[in-house]
């Protein structure tokens, strides 16, 4: 019997992974067992730190092995990560130049930028890069360095090395783990440069990030909550642990 709960483990994180989620009723009629069979399996990988549970399924916890690519995040949350970007975006006040990071989530928040004055977006991604390539009031900078392929943004030493030569207003950023005690996280030590360097040379910095990053963590840690000014979520997120978020110094918008 452990091994068979061990390999439908196995298979069940396995698809979440190549979701980006899995719903209880589904895997029980696939494995073929009852659903609390599922809930069990699904405890058990969350104890592991491997999935995060959700009403009716989980969907995997990023790590230094793992990390969703671009277009299982297109398909994940998407009303939540509208929501954020648009309240994000309300927070660019008199800003002249920002950093978008690279993400779903931040893609969302550049399509929202105010186009009725001059504006410099640098950005390390090439999606959001094209995305407003052709807004007239933007003038946008790409990092240049080497493409991930999972996320489609470029990441090395070239990279940081055209950051350190700017002063940039206001820089949004997204992680993959956002922890009270552990700090921001990815699981890429290349990307968690690029990160650390574009919050180093602002002079603001905002965090962007659905409420299933929070309490999460993931290999490489690249700043701490009290770096940022503001943080923006959905409701997901409690009232409560927000509250404790507000105590490290960001304030914090659930929308």
């Amino acid at each position: 019997m452990a091994v068979r709960a061990e390999e439908r483990q196995h298979r069940i994180l396995a698809l979440a992974r190549h979701q980006g989620q899995v719903e209880v009723a589904t895997m029980a009629v696939d494995l073929a067992v009852a659903p609390e069979t599922i809930r069990r399996d699904l405890g058990v990988l969350e104890q592991r730190g491997l999935l995060r549970r959700t009403h009716g399924g989980a969907y995997p916890v990023e790590g230094a092995g793992f990390e969703t690519d671009l277009a299982q995040r297109v398909n994940l949350h998407i009303a939540d990560k509208r929501r954020i970007a648009a309240e994000a975006a309300q927070l660019i006040g008199e800003a002249e130049t920002v950093f978008v990071d690279e993400g779903y989530t931040p893609q969302l928040l550049a399509a929202l930028l105010p186009g009725d004055r001059p504006l410099t977006v640098v950005t390390a991604s090439l999606s959001t890069a094209a995305a407003i390539a052709d807004c007239a009031n933007l003038t946008v900078l790409l990092l240049g360095g080497r493409v991930r392929a999972r996320t489609l943004a470029t990441v090395g030493s070239w990279a940081c090395a055209m950051l350190s030569g700017f002063v940039i207003d206001l820089a949004f950023v997204g992680a993959n783990g956002i922890s009270r005690e552990l700090g921001l996280t990815t699981p890429d030590p290349v990307v968690a440069d690029v990160k650390s360097k574009a919050l180093a040379v602002s002079r603001r910095r905002v965090f962007m990030g659905h409420h299933s990053k929070f309490g999460a963590s993931s290999f490489c840690r690249f700043a701490e909550v009290g770096d940022f000014e503001a943080i923006v979520t959905d409701t997901g997120l409690s009232s409560a642990e927000a509250h404790r978020y507000t105590l490290l110094g960001p304030r914090v918008f659930r929308v």
